[in-house]
């Protein structure tokens, strides 16, 4: 780790496009024959379709795509573009063309409703939409009141009328296309964040914070290079998709592996790591609990050698059970759609199972108290990157359209993450929890995370959610929403209870207890997969 923290002096220059300065760059590496056969991009639909295209490949038809936004649809440098499509091939080439000529991007999941797709129409004064036949009908339901939208292009088969078809467009293009010239802080794209605690904002991210500042996680989290093929399943409608399914694999010139996968199926994950050679592999912590309720040891995943996790934290004992059963660590991430990796398990650390490890090397990480004071080893407070007298070039520009948020999100001489933490006596920092989810119970401050690590340790527990509750006595108490595995959910609810909540006493301190539990079907989770504890919360405070 100190190695890497003396090596890492990433270079910013003024001018810089991703597309031009490291995937034509990579072109000319693999045609003077000094790279890996591996392909850019290998896309599998589990059916026997699949798409293996080369840098050069890419690059042709990018910059055909580049064209059909240029031409087709007269758009500018700057112009928004809102990007929603699953995991099919198309998702990249747009991605790629986009810093081509200088759009911005805007990704969104195919989740979206049609009531999100006009909030983030409105909201981005988007000039065009790219999507496929099962959104195309919410667009129309709410197109006539978005005056901004002026070009529609449908990736299919068939066609549509009020609609562009993209396939025939890109046919017809050319394939010459000379790319912009953009500075390394103009925008690139606009990520709207997943809504945890709030309506979602658009975070404005430069070419260079995510094309030059996520060199820290390709190279140094994921452990990449040329050789590799790395999957990461995150949905396309996120930030967590430019990380790990674009910049991060990219800058190391990595195989970016894609299965299309409409919906998460473990018995999927594990078929495909075991008949792909995919070497490091990105999953969520949600589906890290999924995997490790089946039996792994009817699977040989021969070439997978390291894996990662990050979006929320990753209990101990999900980390254990995967590597009882697969002989790998975890190593988790920290960042934020603002961000990149702000906190990791960097290759050759010490792994401390629930810990997101110590701080990228590109960001100064500390905890602060709310008088932006640095508070030392041991005392909770929130997780802040300083941006004074220097702002990292690796965070986010703005809220766009939005300077009082952007401006709130500055304390002293910091950026607060809106994350409580703890750093310990050798430097590595712990999640406490959102600030808005820690709760403060007859004067114990309690974060949610420890008491769900504690309640998932137990065979009876799927998945949980801790929340404050009202007491009149204690002001709040801890209350867990609980999802039982199939073998417990006939139990006698006051039972399994009592036995949960001695559970917890005996794994963590007593006073984090929950004092009051509701079995549930399912958690209200965000579309990227994160539980909405503040719905919960809120439901709980207006009873």
């Amino acid at each position: 780790y100190e190695v890497i923290k003396q090596q890492y002096r990433p270079e910013v220059p003024e001018y810089f496009n991703f597309a031009r300065d490291v995937l034509d760059r990579w072109t000319e590496v693999e045609k003077e024959g000094k790279k890996s056969k591996n392909p850019a991009l290998w896309w599998v639909d589990g059916a026997g379709e699949e798409v293996r295209w080369s840098f050069e490949e890419l690059g042709v038809l990018s910059r055909k795509v580049a064209n059909v936004l240029s031409d087709a649809c007269g758009l500018q440098r700057e112009d928004r573009v809102i990007l929603i499509l699953p995991r099919i091939p198309e998702w990249w080439l747009v991605n790629v063309a986009c810093m081509r000529t200088g759009t911005v991007l805007i990704p969104g999941t195919q989740q979206l409703t049609a009531k999100d797709i006009l909030h983030r129409l409105q909201k981005s004064k988007a000039k065009c939409i790219i999507t496929d036949d099962s959104v195309a009908p919410a667009v129309e339901s709410i197109g006539a009141q978005c005056q901004s939208l002026k070009f529609k292009l449908l990736v299919s088969e068939g066609h549509r009328e009020g609609w562009l078809n993209f396939k025939d467009l890109l046919k017809n293009a050319p394939s010459d296309h000379h790319c912009v010239t953009t500075k390394c802080q103009d925008p690139m794209a606009i990520y709207f964040t997943s809504g945890t605690t709030g309506s979602p904002k658009m975070t404005e991210h430069s070419h260079s914070s995510y094309g030059i500042g996520l060199t820290v996680s390709g190279r140094y989290w994921l452990d990449l290079t040329s050789s590799d093929i790395f999957w990461n399943t995150s949905d396309t409608g996120w930030a967590k998709s430019a990380w790990s399914s674009i910049f991060s694999p990219w800058i190391q010139g990595a195989c970016v592996f894609v299965h299309k996968m409409p919906h998460f199926d473990p018995s999927i994950v594990f078929e495909s790591l075991s008949r792909f050679p995919i070497t490091v592999f990105c999953s969520p912590p949600t589906a890290y609990r999924m995997f490790v309720q089946h039996k792994l040891s009817s699977y040989t995943f021969k070439s997978l050698r390291h894996c990662v996790s990050a979006g929320e934290p990753i209990n101990p004992d999900v980390m254990e059970e995967w590597k009882a059963q697969t002989g790998l660590d975890i190593h988790e991430g920290y960042g934020q759609t603002e961000t990149v990796l702000i906190c990791g398990n960097f290759k050759g650390m010490k792994i401390k199972p629930g810990s997101m490890g110590k701080p990228s090397p590109g960001y100064d990480v500390k905890i602060i108290d709310e008088n932006s004071n640095i508070l030392p080893p041991g005392k909770e407070g929130d997780i802040a990157i300083r941006v004074k007298p220097m702002r990292s070039l690796f965070l986010f520009t703005c809220y766009a359209d939005d300077p009082e948020k952007t401006e709130a999100t500055i304390r002293g001489d910091f950026y607060v993450t809106g994350d409580r933490g703890i750093m310990d006596e050798e430097g590595y920092f712990w999640f406490v929890g959102r600030a808005d989810d820690v709760i403060n119970s007859a004067g114990y401050r309690i974060g949610p995370f420890e008491v769900e690590s504690a309640l998932v340790e137990h065979p009876a527990v799927v998945e949980s959610a801790v929340v404050s509750s009202p007491d009149p006595i204690r002001g709040e108490v801890v209350k867990a929403f609980v999802v039982l595995t199939s073998d417990y959910a006939s139990h006698d609810p006051e039972k399994m209870m009592k036995e949960l909540q001695d559970h917890v006493k005996k794994v963590t301190a007593p006073y984090k207890y929950p004092r009051k539990m509701e079995f549930v079907q399912q958690l209200p989770k965000t579309v990227s997969g994160k539980i909405r504890r503040n719905e919960l919360r809120q439901k709980e405070w207006r009873k």
